[in-house]
């Protein structure tokens, strides 16, 4: 049997399940793309940047039972998308990245993209190949699925040579993609150990992140079971609901809104799900860890990297959390119920809330009252995509995230520019369900024009661009230390004319006032079909908690001389300006 390159490599797509695939083509990738198109089930999208691809191949593969799929020429292509592959990399997202590659056979050098795709490719991904022979395709990118998928997801990298796609080979047979089977639960033998410390502790907490993501209902018996307090990672936000009255807030430490600060103090246990304890989630490093603490991660590479774990159990977060439930009702059949926790927790929330009530915005958007808003129009399982800046911790301490998998952003890689395709992807995932978009104009600056990409496919995506002419995470971070801020000051953005040029719709949130008809435009617009772009003049005078925090973490860690240089510099700067 005698099969094209871009013919084998579509049929193992399609066996994979894959729904699209995201790209601009290029010589290297002309007769793939051919071949997907022909495709009754691979829809293969035309975005602006291949860096845009990258990322909506990464939310489709967080919010979808779909791998996210880019197909890229070599060089230029690859190396556009670095960023958003980079960004599944370190955030533990699967993802098939297929790259066209130069003729192996035309016995010349200096070929059109040549360049070693596998060496720059080898710190972004979990694996890399090259194919070689028609007959390796299929069982290439079967390959390839398993180890995206498994362990702890990540990117794999595939080329394919122009030669192989374009001229038909020999191949054995068509093989069926089947899925390996799933590990038995493993009979942790430290399950039981793990049970005894958080019964017995005295003030037990719980911190979730992403790979906790599919095991909401067992965080949520065990929190409740034990009766302690939940606090969550950015990237498991919406891994807790924030309407279960054990739910603190995003962070413990230093760095945390006060209910999870207050609810924390004290914990003499930990159980940690799904988290790396990594900068961002740590608050810089500044959180107190108890010695008695549970790590539960996929990896188990993780455990005691910055953090002692007393105890470390390597698995999936859902089959680790049944068996350690059961070990759990064992010990403690009932919970002892903790209201004043519940009040406390509570009290507190309330509290921070009316603190951004009181603040005075000068005639800007209160982010708070945005956000209060935004809650009440939108229903609970809808989709929250959020970009990298000060906008990122508002969201954070701000919005009440109710539905599991239900908000995706960037951490560890931290990209900016991430948002606004991210929410394409989102919106190609469940076309169904309204989804909205929080970022920074910064950020936006960087990927906005991939909202052409939203209106070609009638994506209704809402974008609540907060503009305030400034990379305000980082100006703040400036403006404490050194009384100045160098940099980051944004041209003149015109974001309607942004609307014009993308096809979208243009709504503008000049205050306190015109939030909740924004938003009611914003949706109906969206509903129709149309993508649209909400000019919100937000407030960011007001500094978050996380801000404050990790700046205070980080100045806390100075040798004394540099504490003293560092105020005497910002002391002098305020005087003379």
């Amino acid at each position: 049997m005698k099969k094209t390159g871009a013919w084998l490599a579509t049929y193992a797509l399609e066996q994979l399940g894959v729904k699209f695939t995201f790209g601009i083509p290029g010589v290297h990738t002309t007769e793939l793309y051919d071949e997907l198109n022909s495709s009754q089930q691979i829809t293969p999208v035309l975005v602006t940047h291949e860096g845009g691809g990258a990322f909506m191949a990464d939310a489709i593969s967080r919010l979808s039972d779909s791998i996210g799929v880019l197909t890229v020429v070599p060089a230029a292509g690859l190396t556009h998308a670095a960023s958003g592959i980079g960004e599944a990399f370190l955030d533990g997202v699967p993802m098939l990245v297929i790259c066209g590659g130069p003729h192996t056979e035309s016995g010349h050098k200096y070929q059109l993209h040549q360049m070693d795709l596998h060496r720059f490719m080898g710190g972004l991904t979990k694996a890399t190949f090259h194919i070689g022979q028609h007959r390796d395709i299929v069982p290439t990118l079967f390959r390839a699925y398993d180890i995206a998928t498994g362990g702890e997801p990540g990117p794999v990298f595939i080329e394919l040579p122009v030669n192989l796609q374009i001229f038909p080979g020999d191949i054995d047979e068509l093989p069926l993609y089947r899925r390996p089977a799933a590990a038995e639960p493993g009979q942790h033998s430290e399950i039981e150990r793990a049970a005894a410390l958080l019964v017995n502790a005295a003030r037990p907490g719980l911190f979730v992140g992403w790979g906790a993501r599919d095991a909401v209902a067992e965080v949520m018996e065990i929190a409740e079971l034990l009766q302690a307090p939940v606090a969550t990672t950015l990237q498991g936000l919406s891994a807790f609901p924030a309407n279960h009255p054990l739910h603190a807030g995003f962070g413990f430490g230093q760095a945390a809104v006060p209910a999870a600060r207050n609810a924390f103090s004290g914990a003499d246990a930990l159980l940690a799900v799904g988290t790396r304890f990594a900068e961002i989630a740590t608050g810089s490093y500044g959180i107190t860890v108890p010695d008695n603490l549970v790590h539960v991660d996929i990896n188990p590479e993780v455990f005691s990297a910055n953090y002692p774990a007393k105890v470390g159990i390597a698995g999936d977060a859902r089959a680790v959390l049944r068996e350690l439930l059961a070990a759990l009702r064992k010990l403690r059949p009932q919970p002892r119920p903790n209201a004043a926790l519940r009040q406390q927790i509570l009290r507190d929330k309330q509290a921070y809330r009316q603190s951004w009530y009181a603040h005075d915005s000068q005639g800007r958007v209160n982010p708070a009252r945005l956000f209060d808003e935004l809650r009440k129009q939108t229903p609970d399982n809808a989709i929250t995509v959020i970009d990298d800046g000060n906008h990122t911790f508002l969201t954070a301490e701000l919005w009440p995230v109710h539905a599991p998998k239900s908000v995706i952003l960037p951490t560890d890689f931290n990209c900016m520019g991430y948002a606004v395709p991210a929410a394409i992807g989102a919106k190609l995932a469940h076309p169904d369900l309204p989804v909205n978009t929080i970022v920074g104009d910064g950020a936006f600056l960087m990927t906005c024009m991939e909202i052409l990409t939203a209106s070609a496919n009638r994506l209704g995506v809402v974008y609540y661009v907060f503009n305030d002419g400034e990379l305000s995470q980082i100006a703040q971070a400036q403006q404490i230390p050194y009384n100045r801020k160098p940099c980051t000051r944004l041209g003149q953005l015109n974001l309607e004319g942004v609307a014009i040029a993308t096809g979208a719709a243009y709504v503008a949130m000049e205050n306190d006032a015109g939030i909740a008809s924004a938003i009611g435009q914003a949706n109906a617009h969206a509903a129709g079909g149309q993508p649209v772009i909400v000019d919100v003049r937000i407030d960011y005078s007001k500094r978050t908690a996380f801000t404050e925090g990790a700046v205070k973490t980080n100045f806390q860690r100075f040798p004394l001389r540099h504490k003293v240089r560092a105020v005497t510099r910002a002391l002098v700067r305020k005087v003379t300006g």
